[in-house]
């Protein structure tokens, strides 16, 4: 479904993304870990059109957006919930589901609504109240479901678990992996809890210095012991 081949991206001069490959098949839940400042979050940013990639291809059902604006990716089936939620505080939940939703048909629109509120009940508890007044938690799932109301057939998540509780973690993952499996949405996750991406990912990616440096499915890197040295075995992850 994603293929991405051979991407350099940069901010100003710095060279954040040095030679990317990496392919996510429909249907799957495919995870991308590393440190911070690795180069994570500017690859799912890249996908997405902004910045754009200065060379490498990125094709998305056989279509290459790799000079595409954010919007006709959007349209071209492709959602993301960002990091740091990126949610309109100003805006009421049901508000910020309909601006999710405005590259949608509005037909549809009544039925994705009930979706997310099926998905994520508190949101339709919390309908009339102001996305900022919620919970962290509450503030991701509203984040994951305005992107759900594009309709996507890859869903990019960036860091769905920080900030959070470990109880509400464990939730957050219980629902990605419900809109997988359910929904049949393909999901491409970036996330610094390596333990929780690894259990529910089908596969997963490492990625140092702008670089992918390891592959395998999550049950094998899990039991790697270089990667659990580098990002479970003392780390947060591990005590979660």
């Amino acid at each position: 479904m994603l293929s991405v081949s051979g991407v350099h991206a940069f901010y100003g001069n710095i060279e954040a993304l040095r030679g990317v490959d990496l392919d996510v098949r429909a249907g799957e839940i495919v995870a991308l870990i590393g440190a911070n400042g690795a180069g994570k979050s500017t690859l799912l940013m890249t996908i997405c059109g902004n910045p754009q990639a200065a060379s490498g291809r990125i094709v998305f059902d056989g279509v290459d957006i790799t000079r595409r604006p954010t919007h006709e990716i959007v349209r071209a089936g492709i959602g993301q919930a960002p990091e740091g939620r990126r949610i309109f505080p100003h805006l009421t939940v049901r508000e910020n589901l309909q601006m999710g939703a405005t590259v949608t048909d509005s037909a549809f629109f009544d039925e994705d609504v009930e979706k997310a509120f099926t998905l994520f009940p508190i949101l339709k508890a919390r309908q009339s109240q102001r996305g900022g007044t919620l919970s962290g938690g509450e503030q991701q799932m509203l984040a994951i479901a305005r992107a759900l109301m594009s309709r996507p057939r890859l869903l990019l998540l960036d860091e769905p678990s920080l900030g959070l509780a470990p109880m509400l973690v464990k939730e957050i993952f219980r629902q990605i992996g419900a809109i997988n499996r359910r929904q049949g949405t393909t999901i491409f996750m970036v996330e610094q809890n390596a333990y929780h991406a690894l259990k529910l990912a089908g596969r997963a990616y490492i990625m140092v210095n702008g670089r992918i440096t390891m592959t395998g499915t999550g049950r094998e890197l899990l039991a790697d012991q270089h990667v659990r040295a580098a990002y479970l075995d003392g780390g947060r992850a591990a005590g979660t």
